[in-house]
């Protein structure tokens, strides 16, 4: 009766199962399987048919926690384990998110050096003023050659004449019984006044006095020199030049140059020109001497 007690009724007993020749269970039950074989694992080909790379058997007879292959874990890219915050730290650049999605910031050119641009902006200065002052004297040289030559119409001696280029109208004579005048600076000048009826054959000796008249006037020279005396016929008119030249003994004036020249007019008077130069030049000769000549 006591072994009827003390044996387990209730939940019944479960049979034995008989002895079978699977392996060994797993803790919680899970079944052990088979046996593993010796013989590796083959594995099967990657997509499209392309060919599997060689394989190390040390590294397929190893496998992970997940039945995965050594080999294909390395080439994952992967870590196998969890980080745990110990590996180094991969090195980050520097560059701002606007850099990574378009390009990297360029490096800023170097600065121009100070002496260089100086030196540029005094050029361009330079070339500048130069240009502005070309542009002037272009001008001023246009304006001159475009405008139209002085003429000097004295109605009083019967005479017009043009002036040369820098030859100026006068307002008044500087020698008295002179009607009209014009000069260039105080090297040269021209008068012209009526004259007293002189006939052609007398012209000659007319301009002798007049010559000798001027000469101790205007000139007092220490000695004179006849360089001209000849008939000449301006703008129809007939007439007499002469021409004289005056030097000093000191070393202070220069020689000086005079001309006289004497015009007949249609009406029976005379007309009288009067020229001179201190000092005595080839240019102010010439430009006396055209002055005359183009008279009418």
């Amino acid at each position: 009766m006591d072994d009827q007690w003390t044996r387990r009724v209730w939940p019944p007993a479960e049979e034995e199962s008989p002895p079978s020749g699977q392996a060994p269970t797993r803790p919680y039950g899970v079944p052990g399987g088979p046996p593993r074989s010796s013989t590796p694992p083959r594995w099967p080909t990657r997509p499209y048919g392309g060919r599997e790379p060689d394989r190390n058997p040390t590294e397929e007879s190893l496998t992970g926690l997940y039945g995965a292959p050594v080999a294909e874990r390395s080439q994952s890219g992967r870590p196998a384990w969890p980080s745990l915050g110990l590996e180094s730290p991969e090195p980050e650049d520097d560059l701002p998110p606007s850099a990574r999605r378009y390009r990297a910031p360029e490096t800023p050119p170097r600065p121009m050096p100070r002496w260089l641009r100086r030196l540029l902006v005094g050029g361009l200065a330079l070339v500048c003023s130069a240009a502005v002052i070309g542009a002037v004297v272009v001008t001023v040289l246009n304006r001159a050659e475009s405008a139209p030559p002085t003429v000097v119409h004295d109605q009083i001696a019967g005479v017009s004449y043009t002036l040369p280029p820098e030859w100026r109208e006068g307002v008044v004579a500087p020698v008295t019984g002179f009607t009209s005048a014009a000069a260039r600076g105080d090297s040269a000048t021209v008068m012209a006044r009526p004259g007293d009826r002189v006939d052609p054959p007398n012209l000659r000796s007319a301009v002798i006095d007049l010559s000798d008249l001027y000469t101790q006037l205007l000139l007092h020279g220490d000695k004179v020199e006849v360089i001209d005396d000849r008939a000449v016929t301006v703008g129809g008119r007939p007439g007499h030049t002469r021409a004289v030249r005056a030097e000093y003994t000191d070393v202070v004036n220069e020689p000086a140059f005079m001309r006289v020249t004497l015009l007949t007019r249609p009406d029976g008077g005379s007309t009288v020109l009067l020229g001179l130069a201190h000092p005595d030049r080839p240019q102010s000769r010439a430009e006396i001497e055209g002055l005359m000549w183009g008279a009418r």
